[in-house]
């Protein structure tokens, strides 16, 4: 195999010996992971919207987005239940560009993933010691699930991942909600077998073991848009999208029908300044539907302090604007927050 060893990776119980999830920060998260439960299993009207940075890339800046959103949380939770993203793995289309925290903690330097691993359990208990919020990130490599899934309040699988089988597979396995997107050519059905697939008992390797799961009844839909085959983004938000998504849950047989809709992507092109009009839309389309208002009972957005995205440049860039895919800023971020709890 044409595998070069470069540094071996510490101990799976020596990472976490050395940044472990304490008996309070494990309160705070037992608390928040009953709540979350309670509106997949529709228990409560509390309207999930899962918002931060597309890609954690400074555990400094993070940090001080996330304690600015759990103080306007502490405001509107009565109506909401917010979720941070800080999503450490980023998946690039070409293999080119930052790969997350877990690859490049210091998006200057060169990769290190003894560092990276440690700098994502880092940057997880560091947010639930200081804003009681646990937080989103995304599996995209299920193996290594295992370095921070003890921390995790919610787990994504992208458009890309969610066809492949280890990811539906362990997907079975997780105690807490998963989220699985359609894939990029927008063809439902590949979601709902995937969110079927979350959802059933299986028995498969994993890493060094083979486990069984008793599957996971949390897993659920998130309406991501679509790229058709001349690369055009094709929104899949709109009442009639939604109507279908919903009806197909109903064919289905799922457990626990539940709808987050990301409203950056090809929800928006990309255009992120899109992301309020869309949210404001689907707001709309909830109180004309009482089928769609009980199924789709989230929002994703894309934020983070500073609006746009920005290049990293001469080993140098500025902190809190993302060097991945563009975000709302935080003033927009704030009213968009409080127009959602009013209209829900």
């Amino acid at each position: 195999m044409a595998f070069k060893t470069i540094r071996k990776l510490p101990a799976l119980a020596e990472i976490i010996a050395k940044a472990p999830l304490t008996a309070d920060l494990q309160k705070i998260k037992d608390a928040r992971d009953a709540e979350l439960k309670a509106i997949i299993e529709h228990k409560s009207d509390r309207f999930l919207v899962i918002i931060g940075p597309c890609s954690a890339d400074d555990e400094d800046t993070v940090t001080e987005y996330v304690t600015k959103l759990a103080k306007v949380y502490e405001k509107l939770k009565d109506k909401l239940f917010v979720v941070p993203r800080i999503y450490t793995n980023k998946p690039r289309t070409t293999g080119e560009g930052y790969k997350g925290m877990m690859h490049q903690p210091d998006p200057t330097s060169a990769p290190n993933m003894a560092d990276g691993i440690a700098a994502i359990r880092n940057i997880h208990l560091r947010c639930i010691k200081e804003t009681g919020l646990t937080a989103a990130d995304e599996m995209l490599y299920p193996d290594n699930l295992v370095y921070c899934e003890d921390l995790l309040g919610y787990i994504a699988i992208g458009a890309r991942s969610v066809e492949n089988q280890h990811h539906r597979l362990t997907s079975s396995g997780i105690s807490i909600p998963v989220g699985l997107k359609n894939p990029t050519s927008g063809d439902l059905n590949v979601m709902f077998n995937a969110i079927k697939a979350a959802q059933t008992a299986h028995t498969f390797i994993f890493r060094d073991a083979e486990v069984a799961t008793t599957g996971n009844p949390l897993s659920h839909a998130i309406m991501r848009g679509s790229v058709n085959r001349q690369g055009e983004d094709i929104p899949n938000y709109h009442y009639e999208d939604l109507q279908q998504a919903v009806e197909l849950y109903e064919k289905r047989g799922l457990k626990y029908p539940m709808i987050v809709v990301d409203a950056n992507h090809s929800n928006s092109a990309k255009q992120y300044q899109e992301q309020p009009r869309i949210a404001k839309d689907i707001l709309h389309t909830r109180q004309n539907n009482a089928k769609i208002k009980q199924v789709v009972r989230g929002l994703m957005i894309e934020s983070y302090l500073k609006e746009g995205r920005q290049d990293v440049h001469g080993g140098t860039y500025e902190h809190g604007r993302s060097i991945t895919d563009p975000c709302l800023g935080w003033e927009a971020t704030e009213e968009l927050l409080h127009y959602i709890a009013e209209n829900v």
